[in-house]
């Protein structure tokens, strides 16, 4: 017991010098993968809001500043103040259950001036962003009528619509216009949803990877199977309380995967082992050695897809995943073997099995024809 508790010390002591080396480096490419995803033909649209050189700073100031968040109100707080600096009114409406909630605004007075109220999704602009995934361009007149009557309107009577998309669902709505002065810069608020998108995932993956990490040094009985989301919503805390039953009652199933509960539930730790744990009836010493093989390639392929996001995504689309990632997976590859290529674990064969199964999700073929099997 006390050799795993040293070897938890340990873990978590390397996973923190990791993490605090890497996120410099992986906010910068979340900066550079978002400039680069921004479509020409929105930066076409608005000529005239060309950003200068001064603006470019002050831009990657404020993506900055969303990176800085490390909870989900932090970086929707520094989404909405770097919004107002490209718009003279900014709102969030959180998305659950096809109902759109407000949540907090710049530009409206105070800031929770339109906490809970309800936008329609039904027509217009809002209900274009939301069904499409893009942003969208409108009238005022278009708008929410009882919107327009409480919040009023802009002087120029355009209004532009955000989705803020996790997950490939649209989470939240942001409604920006100029207000009287008529600051509305389409392609700074575009690339600024777009980062705080991101970075919404980016922590919550590495929270999810910080808590399974912890687990490494650990010893636990194997339990049953038990079914789990796989993906934690940052959103779930902002289901407003007058659509609660709505929301039980006709939001889709979440995606869900097959995993060992102890990844999701730490006080399952104690529990005993069962009948359906694979390691039975090998001698106890040879089932935990299988079982840290386990954790230690879950490990490994965590940390592949928590720096690898992007060519993550792009190599499961184009079905070339390993292509992109051979260097990533041969090195963890390569560890993996190092430590229990010659133990009584060589023959479950871990790393691989949770290469197809985290890496690929089950779909072998996504990971191309030069990966082997």
């Amino acid at each position: 017991m006390a050799e795993s508790k040293q070897l938890k010390k340990i873990v978590e002591r390397a996973v923190a010098q990791v993490l605090n080396r890497q996120l410099p480096k992986l906010q910068a490419e979340l900066v550079e993968h978002v400039l680069a995803e921004l479509p020409s033909s929105t930066a076409e649209a608005a000529p005239a809001q060309a950003v200068s050189e001064g603006g470019t700073a002050n831009l990657l100031q404020a993506v900055a500043s969303i990176h800085a968040g490390t909870s989900q109100k932090e970086i929707l707080r520094a989404l909405l103040d770097a919004g107002s600096t490209s718009a003279a009114r900014v709102a969030l409406f959180v998305v659950k259950a096809g109902t759109a909630t407000g949540w907090q605004g710049r530009g409206f007075g105070e800031e929770d001036a339109v906490k809970d109220f309800l936008l329609d999704m039904s027509t217009g602009p809002t209900a274009h962003a939301f069904q499409n995934r893009v942003v969208t361009p409108g009238n005022v007149a278009e708008m929410d009528g009882r919107f327009v009557q409480r919040f009023g309107g802009p002087e120029n009577e355009q209004v532009l619509i955000l989705p803020l998309v996790l997950k490939d669902k649209v989470a939240a709505l942001l409604y920006t216009d100029g207000g009287p002065s008529g600051l509305l810069d389409a392609v700074s608020l575009e690339l600024l949803v777009k980062a705080a998108s991101a970075w919404l995932e980016v922590t919550s993956l590495r929270k999810q990877a910080q808590r399974e990490l912890s687990e490494a040094g650990e010893r636990v009985a194997a339990i049953p199977v038990q079914t789990v989301s796989s993906f934690a919503d940052p959103f779930a805390a902002h289901a407003p309380r007058h659509v609660a039953t709505r929301a039980q009652e006709s939001e889709p199933a979440a995606e869900v995967v097959e995993v060992p509960a102890h990844a999701a539930v730490a006080s399952a730790a104690s529990a005993p082992a069962t009948a359906a744990d694979p390691f039975a009836g090998m001698p106890p010493e040879d089932a935990d050695t299988h079982r840290k093989a386990q954790r230690f390639a879950r490990l490994l392929v965590d940390e592949i897809k928590l720096y690898n996001q992007a060519k993550v995504a792009e190599g499961r689309r184009n079905k070339d995943l390993y292509d992109r990632l051979k260097d990533d997976v041969e090195k963890s590859r390569s560890t993996y073997q190092k430590r229990y290529g010659n133990t009584v674990a060589a023959g479950g064969d871990y790393f691989q099995k949770e290469v197809v199964r985290s890496l690929a999700e089950d779909d072998v073929s996504v990971m191309g024809a030069n990966f082997r099997h």
